[in-house]
């Protein structure tokens, strides 16, 4: 990252640096996920991102988020490129049938909604397995992850297991914590495709 000015990145969190890192692998025209749309923030940034010409899928399973999600993206004019699935993101497969440049996991529950509808493993895990194998060369997936609610940690664990998993080879996997904020602040987890090497192919 040569010559990059962090000062964008302030305030310094998992979120505002899963943005950072989705920003160098999306372009113009590309396709991407929002696998957890919530109120929408991290949709309008994708959609900002791939622009007119591109497509993001947003899912949620909870009504209230895709209103939030639509009422955001009408504001600011980004509904063209966006397809709001009233589904469950295990369903990701189903819908994306093309590689996508990225995709962006907020696990956890709704922020100002129904504390008890939570992502958890036995869904968010088939939903990461189906976004890995949609990831073009080059494309990365982020997870930011909740551990501070019942649940949050058994999720975390299990994605964590499963990540361990993966070829090296194949996906170089990064997890960005903060060893001197309280252990149940979020954290960030990336996942990148490899390209393939000329000559390697």
């Amino acid at each position: 990252m040569e010559g990059t000015n962090f000062t964008m990145l302030k305030p310094l969190n998992s979120l505002t640096l899963a943005h950072f890192l989705v920003k160098q692998a999306v372009f113009p025209g590309a396709a991407v996920v929002d696998a957890t749309a919530g109120r929408g923030r991290d949709t309008a940034f994708l959609a900002q991102a791939v622009g007119q010409d591109g497509q993001v899928w947003a899912f949620d399973i909870q009504p209230e988020a895709l209103e939030s999600t639509a009422a955001l993206l009408t504001q600011n004019h980004l509904t063209e490129q966006v397809t709001l699935v009233c589904a469950g993101h295990e369903h990701l497969a189903e819908y994306v049938h093309r590689p996508i440049a990225a995709a962006m996991f907020n696990l956890g529950y709704l922020p100002s909604g129904n504390k008890s509808l939570i992502t958890r493993a036995e869904t968010s895990l088939p939903a990461l397995k189906a976004a890995l194998d949609k990831l073009r060369p080059g494309g990365v997936v982020t997870l930011v992850v909740y551990t501070g609610h019942p649940g949050g940690a058994e999720e975390a664990a299990q994605l964590e297991t499963f990540l361990e998993s993966l070829s090296q080879h194949e996906f170089d996997v990064l997890k960005f914590t903060y060893p001197n904020r309280v252990k149940s602040n979020p954290y960030l987890i990336a996942i990148w495709k490899q390209q393939l090497e000329v000559g390697n192919v």
